[in-house]
């Protein structure tokens, strides 16, 4: 079994049932479920010295696979034909896909999924198709699909470029300074716009060999919002580079145009993509083509081959992952080995070291167009990402780094360099950007899908207070952050997530990181978040939050229990020092639902690309964060040791 297989095989039919209300673990339990879990973890090891879990989201990443190919005429029958059997797989039992493991329908995942079985000769009038199409025809049709899905549509002609929102190359003329230009949107959207604007200026209609009328409902055009709105200006503005779209400045459209095509290419990474992430990798690879690039240059050549190295094909079919995490996973494998015991000059602990070392970011990227005297450092999310290292990455590594022996202090103290220049006026940090928080980006008629944009988040925050707390260094910044943190504590006592689901991440994240900056436990709001873990603790020990908390609050910290989950919120309440018996009963529900491998399933999406979106199964979350929390509650003692 490979390390990749071991990580995302799961086992489900040898876990033990959890049961309700679970007394204390026995320590002998707690320390077999420990080593069980070591096991699993440490042969889960490339010899290289890094770790990854796969990624897996949902299927419009194999419908858009199969579309791309489709427009760039490299499409087979057999990866059409492995593409439909996973997608099919994940069609639920009403004939719908959902964005995330039991969730909701969704009417454009749906519509992309119809139309790339239609691709593979599934028939309209097959069960399974009349199934979805009824739910897209009786949700809104075609009609009521994100601008994303419609665009894809577009290309193959199957909807009007007319009745798109416009997105003209002109914009990556506007300098720095003016409001809407590129660099106010987030990095994964930048790129994403960019590669865009030059699509939509070549309007391609490309032959898909099927037609999908079937799924128009014939509602009639949303009325527009009121001017008094951005959003009712904007769709005024909207409709005048229509006009503008129909006539453009021949001399300005090809200056646009060509600069477009140089930003695209320059931000090509080594491994072929752009930002390691699905979106501006196919994009670009399309508005490239359409500038006239042939499937055999290099630039070509290598996003193409680079997707292949993003494609699993097992038993259950082919299916393609939006991103990869090795440096994420590698740096939280070395925390949790290192909190289950493993010595700082342990072998595998050393491999990684050297490894994540190695993989140092050292040239310039976007993040300097707003901070253009800082030097590089830090870490990307990746393997090859050197355009974009990131906040959240950063700080994990440097405390995973710092938990290894003989690592030299340049990369740590470029870190901390590189983290604090990013440190945001407001005094928390954002992922990839310094305040990247023009809210009107979100008003713009396309943007119907995702964040745009790159505000301070409490996790990203929290794990850089925590850094800068156990590492000692920067304690005015770090101050800052923590005064940050308190401020944007909820009402309830929770904190946002929003990288992963979601309060109980928010505050499994923060509550450590404040604690570790001086905070005491018995601090009001510490002992806020303690009370908001304690009462949506699950009847079987466990947490556990559904992804719809992001778009309901009543399903905030509510969900079936998870083993990340549990994990995030017992390294919150170990972290404070109190609530005994809900540290007790999670830890026995974390032993109980082990498998027999040494590794927990979980099916359910706990990490988040986009809030109400786009969310993700990180396959090594399972295994990391239960690790961690079993480690430190043994070091905290075992069974009572939270009441000390």
């Amino acid at each position: 079994m490979t390390a990749d297989r071991l990580l995302t095989s799961g086992g489900s039919d040898t876990r033990r049932p959890p049961v309700d209300d679970p007394g204390p673990a026995e320590p002998v339990a707690v320390d077999g479920c420990i080593a069980a879990a070591v096991d699993a973890l440490r042969r889960g090891q490339d010899p290289a010295g890094w770790w990854k879990g796969e990624l897996e989201t949902n299927v419009t990443m194999d419908a858009e696979d199969l579309m791309l190919r489709q427009f760039l005429g490299i499409r087979t029958a057999e990866q059409t034909e492995r593409s439909a059997r996973w997608i099919r797989s994940r069609q639920q039992a009403d004939g719908t896909w959902a964005t995330f493991h039991g969730g909701p329908p969704d009417v454009s995942t749906t519509v992309e999924a119809y139309v790339a079985l239609r691709l593979a000769g599934d028939l309209p009038e097959a069960d399974h198709l009349r199934a979805a199409a009824d739910f897209v025809r009786s949700n809104g049709g075609l009609e009521a699909s994100r601008v994303f899905t419609r665009i894809w549509l577009a290309l193959f002609g199957l909807w009007s470029w007319d009745a798109l929102p416009v997105l003209p190359p002109e914009l990556v003329l506007l300098p720095p300074w003016v409001p809407l230009n590129v660099y106010d949107f987030a990095c994964w959207a930048r790129q994403t716009v960019v590669a865009l604007t030059v699509i939509g200026a070549h309007r391609p209609a490309r032959d898909l060999g099927i037609t999908v009328d079937e799924l128009r409902s014939g509602a009639e055009r949303v009325p527009d919002r009121s001017l008094r709105t951005w959003g009712g200006r904007f769709e005024q503005l909207d409709r005048l580079l229509h006009r503008y779209e129909r006539r453009p400045l021949q001399a300005l459209r090809r200056l646009a145009l060509e600069r477009a095509e140089r930003w695209i290419i320059a931000r090509q990474e080594a491994d072929g993509s752009w930002g390691g992430i699905q979106p501006p990798w196919v994009y670009s690879l399309m508005a490239l083509h359409l500038q006239g690039y042939a499937l055999d240059h290099p630039v070509m050549a290598a996003g193409l081959a680079g997707l292949d190295r993003f494609t699993i094909d097992g038993d259950g079919g082919r299916r393609l992952e939006a991103c990869q995490s090795p440096v994420w996973d590698t740096a939280l494998a070395v925390l949790a080995l290192a909190d289950t015991g493993a010595s700082a000059d342990d072998d595998a602990l050393a491999r990684a070291g050297r490894w994540l070392v190695a993989e140092e970011v050292t040239v310039p990227g976007d993040w300097q167009v707003r901070r253009p005297h800082l030097a590089p450092g830090g870490w990307a999310f990746e393997f090859d990402n050197d355009c974009y290292p990131d906040v959240d990455d950063t700080a994990e590594v440097a405390m995973a780094l710092g938990r290894i022996a003989g690592v030299p202090r340049g990369p740590l103290d470029r870190a901390v360099d590189w983290l604090l220049g990013m440190q945001c006026k407001d005094g928390g940090w954002g992922a990839f950007d310094v305040d990247n928080q023009r809210g009107l980006c979100r008003e713009l008629p396309f943007c119907d899908f995702g964040e745009l944009i790159d505000p301070p988040s409490a996790d990203v925050t929290g794990h850089v207070v925590e850094f800068l707390a156990v590492s000692g260094r920067a304690p005015g910044p770090m101050a800052r952050g923590v005064a940050w943190l308190l401020r944007e504590q909820e009402a309830d006592g929770s904190w946002f997530g929003r990288w992963g689901v979601n309060h109980v991440y928010g505050t499994g994240t923060v509550v450590p990181a404040l604690v570790a900056a001086g905070v005491p436990g018995d601090d009001p709001a510490v002992q806020r978040a303690v009370q908001w873990l304690c009462l949506h603790q699950n009847a079987d020990g466990g947490w556990g939050e559904d992804c719809r908390s992001y778009v309901d609050p009543a399903w905030r910290g509510r969900g079936p229990s998870t083993a990340s989950q549990t994990g995030w919120a017992l390294l919150a309440l170990l972290a404070a020092g109190g609530a005994g018996d809900a540290v007790e009963r999670g830890v026995r529900w974390l032993v109980d639902t082990q498998c027999e491998d040494g590794t927990w399933d979980e099916p359910w999406f706990t990490g988040t690309g986009f809030p109400g979106d786009f969310y993700i199964n990180y396959h090594l979350y399972r295994q990391v964060f239960p690790m961690m929390a079993l480690g430190r509650y043994r070091a905290a003692g075992g069974p009572g040791a939270a009441d000390a």
